[in-house]
């Protein structure tokens, strides 16, 4: 790879190296543009042990994924990578100016944002290692793999209700509200229509692989429990460029148009920032969407 100075003017720059941005970088290598991306190297994945409902690569690592999608994407001369940080965007002569932690700088004429989201995790004794291993957000992700087994789903406000509705699908369910929301009389008799039991009293800590405690001293164990936490974006760069942020149920997102362009002109962004994020298979559908209307704009402005 070669060595490119801090005055290079990239066609396009990725600001986060997880499937949806190398998704968008592929596009805009194979359109033969100069495209850089930038990745922090903290994917959110990276807690997953395997993933799933990506046709193709389904039961593998996220690592290995990203591994290999690095690797084919800095086969194409024309795409560089740069493991970095970026902590300033703005306008520049030559469209965008980066700034990251190491104190390299950089420009292009139009960005993708791709840094992805953190997840925000309540303070639960036994939640945060077990999370992305018996604790997990998404059931079309792994669901299956709990092959019928007791699921257990952590309340925590209206969308737990949700995530209660739709376990049954992948095994028998237990809605533990924590002792904090309350469905209301439709919701209960939905719950019931399903199967699902609620249980009402506050929950201590998770042990062992997915057993909740009570505060009453009573054990109930599950195959994998599921909760629809909040989260934020990892990165100030959308708002320093002024991109339009949204508030969405379970955190914010940054708003983009059919062609995942943001309100800054020539600022695309993909994957979990986006409301088309969620999973793997998502990223990598908008982010390709992200690169090629990204490579159009460029070629019509």
């Amino acid at each position: 790879m070669n060595t490119e100075t801090s005055t290079t003017v990239f066609d396009v720059i990725v600001i986060g190296g997880s499937h949806a941005g190398q998704s968008a970088a592929l596009q805009i290598a194979r359109a033969r543009r100069r495209v850089l991306v930038i990745d922090a190297g903290a994917r959110r994945n990276r807690f997953a042990a395997q993933s799933h409902g990506v046709i193709g690569l389904d039961g593998r690592s996220p690592d290995a994924i990203a591994a290999d999608g690095k690797a084919q994407l800095l086969a194409y001369p024309n795409a560089q990578w740069r493991a970095d940080t970026v902590v300033r965007a703005e306008s520049g002569e030559a469209g965008y100016a980066l700034r990251c932690a190491s104190g390299q700088s950089y420009a292009a004429r139009q960005l993708v944002l791709a840094f992805g989201v953190v997840d925000e995790l309540p303070e639960l004794e036994g939640l945060r290692e077990r999370w992305g291993e018996s604790v997990f957000h998404c059931p079309y992700c792994h669901g299956y793999e709990l092959k019928q087994g007791r699921i257990g789903v952590l309340g925590g406000g209206p969308l737990s209700y949700l995530s209660a509705m739709l376990m049954p699908e992948w095994g028998p369910t237990v809605f533990l509200s924590d002792g904090g929301f309350e469905p209301d009389a439709a919701q209960r008799e939905a719950l019931a229509r399903r199967g699902v039991d609620i249980v009402r009293e506050r929950i201590e800590r998770i042990v062992e692989r997915a057993t909740v405690e009570l505060a009453d001293g009573r054990r109930l164990a599950f195959d994998g429990l599921f909760m629809m936490n909040r989260f934020r974006l990892s990165s100030p760069v959308a708002e320093q460029l002024g991109c339009v942020i949204e508030e969405g149920p379970l955190g914010p997102y940054v708003r983009t148009d059919d062609a995942m362009e943001t309100s800054a002109p020539g600022v695309f962004a993909c994957g979990d920032i986006t409301q088309r994020g969620g999973t793997v298979a998502l990223a990598i559908g908008n982010g390709a969407l992200a690169g090629i209307a990204a490579h159009r704009k460029l070629v019509f402005g």
